[in-house]
């Protein structure tokens, strides 16, 4: 008995070799309060759904986790290059309710954007860490392509939402490696500078529809405004220590839109009030301080490059659909990490924070 229980124990600590058990049990707990907004705004059905694809997830993660850094460093070309591959077949067979975001493959729909939010902070870290840094204008200009090419093609789609959260998770990547935040001056003008031409030429009347009810969304208060109304609403009745799970009555009589995707946290809001919501911030906060710990830990630069832009990058899909579904951002259809339903997004989240636990684990010794 006592050598199987050695045994037993080594069996353990091999396989869970690799992973960050304080950020796997941050995580962990994130998933399972998404599961219990699930169970209140959808049902079960949505909750076994979901628990499969975070189970997915999770095996992904464990998996990476394993891998050593180096190998995954050789191979980001190729995971890059082979990520492009269905955001091209989209155009061709894609699927969606405003555009073309989805490859239907059967047993499940994979939105290939989802891929990028890991692949291209991977790809721009392993460009810088080939160049010295900070980095000058040619290798800025090259890392550009790196991040435009994918971006364009997304927002093409059109998936204008996913586009900004990938663009931002390799601009990231070039802001750990010593860019000058006069370089974000240039690009913000940039873009202001090609708004008038977007709301012409680019973006759809749906688009539009969103911009002009963050402005002002009681003009059409029954209509295109009804969403960040109604979720303002439910937010604002949750008060302190919210109504209870599965007694909040903006979701379950059907007053909140999407409320299992994109407001998934507006039910969380109202039923858990701003204590649930504040452990939720709280355990969103952890996540991102471990990464970036686990990046100014790091031995190389593509490693902390890296884990420092997975950090940095969830901070910013929190902040879209925090601020859109407060009527602080217009709606870009952003879910809520790890709390709002969808399958490609959590599985290649969990691989991201995978990749992050293979930097903690297996760390270079030398610096290239």
């Amino acid at each position: 008995m006592r050598d199987f229980l050695r045994w037993a124990l080594e069996m353990a600590q091999r396989l869970t070799r690799g992973l960050d058990w304080p950020l796997l049990i941050a995580l962990c707990a994130l998933m399972v309060i998404g599961l219990s907004v699930l169970d209140s705004a959808g049902g079960s059905g949505l909750v076994m759904a979901q628990g499969v694809r975070f189970a997915v997830g999770l095996v992904a993660m464990w998996a990476i986790s394993r891998m050593s850094i180096l190998r995954i460093r050789a191979w980001t070309p190729m995971i890059y290059a082979v990520s492009m591959l269905p955001l091209l077949a989209v155009f061709v067979l894609g699927t969606g309710k405003y555009g073309r975001q989805w490859l239907n493959l059967g047993f499940f729909y994979l939105q290939p954007a989802e891929l990028l939010k890991v692949s291209l902070p991977m790809m721009v870290a392993w460009y810088l860490n080939r160049m010295p840094l900070p980095p000058r204008i040619p290798v800025v200009l090259v890392a550009g392509v790196i991040i435009g090419i994918p971006t364009a093609l997304v927002m093409l789609q059109p998936d204008f939402g996913t586009g900004v959260l990938i663009a931002a998770s390799g601009a990231f990547v070039l802001l750990l490696a010593g860019l000058p935040w006069w370089w974000v001056g240039v690009g913000v003008a940039g873009v202001a500078a090609a708004a008038p031409v977007a709301w012409f030429w680019l973006l759809m009347p749906y688009q539009k529809d969103r911009i002009m009810m963050f402005l002002d969304p009681e003009s059409d208060a029954l209509g295109a405004g009804w969403n960040i109304i109604q979720s303002k609403i439910a937010i604002g009745s949750g008060g302190l220590t919210g109504k209870g799970w599965g007694l909040g009555s903006q979701s379950h009589l059907n007053f909140i839109p999407e409320q299992t995707t994109d407001f998934a946290f507006s039910v969380l809001s109202e039923e858990y009030g701003w204590i649930g919501v504040a452990i939720v911030l709280a355990l969103y906060l952890f996540v991102i301080g471990r990464c970036l710990w686990i990046a100014v830990e790091s031995r190389d630069g593509y490693s902390r490059l890296l884990a420092g832009a997975t950090g940095l990058a969830f901070f910013v899909y929190i902040l879209v659909n925090g601020g859109m579904i407060s009527g602080l951002l217009p709606v870009v259809g952003v879910p809520m990490p790890l709390i709002s339903y969808g399958g490609t997004s959590a599985v290649s989240l969990l691989a991201g924070f995978g990749l992050v636990m293979a930097v903690r684990a297996h760390r270079p010794v030398h610096g290239g």
